[in-house]
């Protein structure tokens, strides 16, 4: 398997129909030029050292020393072997809640967050176990497939917030669907985290996480929020706060956690409910849950011990650069000694 470890140099190759173009047009110029002076054939005979090919041949050099060079700078490299890693673990669907309540303030900073930051900790604390997350609102959307690769989901968890998702709502029978379809059939170890303040529940979680322990899918929910609950703040597109959301009456709109719908949920789906709190978000009990289940064997095959092969290409390049500095445009000594334009002596008779 060859790569290259800098595509992006692969780019300075689109220089080379430029190059050709102006060396055509410098052609054309010289030509233009001489004709000035008299007919070509009288100004041949005037400069019979030059050489009409080598000019050629030397563009040719340059644009073979240029590519190689550019290729050399890209670092082409070849996977020496490939090689199986084995690993144990579970396939973890987190669905995360981004509805605008979920930024109320009753868990510190907010209740999104917290979650985040506590997402992020329990990822790092993961080995061998495959990962992917889920944001919803009004609706539900993949925001990372399920992967071993950890540093890519932290990145994509840091940039959720409540605008990714425009429809408002608290869709979890949505992100639970959505989710017990994100897995591999081929592992039967499955656990969906759903974290969210359940509020705005829309009717379906009950049913859907049932569908999902059938399927032999362990659920999980996390209840974000304390029970006396807070109020909805508001930002401007600068991010700072303009107030608290109302409602028709004008009235401070309240989100309160919806603590028992959340238990009935887990209930359904064969896993435990945590309720979060500013010193624990449960993130971690859960994780003790979870590696009490029998980890399955996964297999990942990966290329591995790629070996940069640059110098082949950027020693082939600098040696074209020499011979192309040593080819002179005039020609050699043996084709001046040829003179196509003399003619023989006529006898006399």
């Amino acid at each position: 398997m060859i790569r290259f470890e800098h595509t992006e140099f692969l780019y300075l190759l689109l220089m080379i129909p430029i190059f050709i173009l102006v060396f055509a047009l410098m052609l054309q110029w010289k030509k233009h030029a001489l004709k000035r002076f008299g007919q070509m054939k009288v100004i041949s005979r005037l400069i019979p050292n030059a050489s009409g090919n080598k000019p050629r041949l030397k563009l040719i050099l340059l644009i073979l020393a240029y590519t190689f060079l550019v290729i050399g700078i890209a670092n082409p490299q070849t996977g020496s072997r490939l090689e199986k890693i084995r690993r144990e673990g579970i396939d973890i669907m987190i669905a995360l809640d981004v509805s605008s309540s979920m930024l109320a303030q009753d868990i510190k900073p907010d209740r999104l967050s917290r979650a985040k930051r506590s997402i992020s900790r329990l990822i790092e604390k993961l080995k061998g176990d495959r990962v992917g997350i889920i944001v919803f609102a009004g609706n539900a959307y993949t925001q990372l497939p399920i992967t071993t690769d950890y540093a890519a989901a932290k990145m994509f968890l840091s940039p959720i917030e409540p605008d990714n998702i425009p429809t408002q709502g608290t869709a979890i029978g949505d992100a639970i669907r959505l989710a017990s379809k994100s897995f591999s059939k081929d592992n039967k170890n499955k656990v969906i985290i759903i974290i969210t303040d359940g509020e705005n529940h829309e009717g379906n979680a009950i049913e859907e996480a049932q569908k999902a322990r059938e399927l032999g899918i362990t659920l999980f929910t996390i209840g974000m929020g304390l029970p006396e609950g807070a109020p909805i703040p508001v930002y401007d597109k600068y991010g700072n706060r303009t107030g608290y959301k109302k409602d028709r009456q004008g009235q401070t709109v309240m989100t309160r956690l919806n603590a028992s719908m959340l238990q009935q949920i887990a209930s359904a789906g064969n896993g435990v409910y945590v309720n979060a709190t500013n010193s624990n978000t449960g993130l971690s009990d859960i994780l003790k849950e979870i590696n009490k289940m029998e980890k399955e064997e996964i297999e990942t095959r990966i290329f591995a011990d790629y070996k940069d092969q640059f110098q082949y290409f950027a020693g082939l390049g600098l040696l074209l650069f020499i011979l192309e500095y040593l080819i002179l445009e005039r020609k050699g000594k043996w084709a001046q000694r040829i003179n196509f334009f003399e003619t023989k002596k006529q006898r006399r008779p």
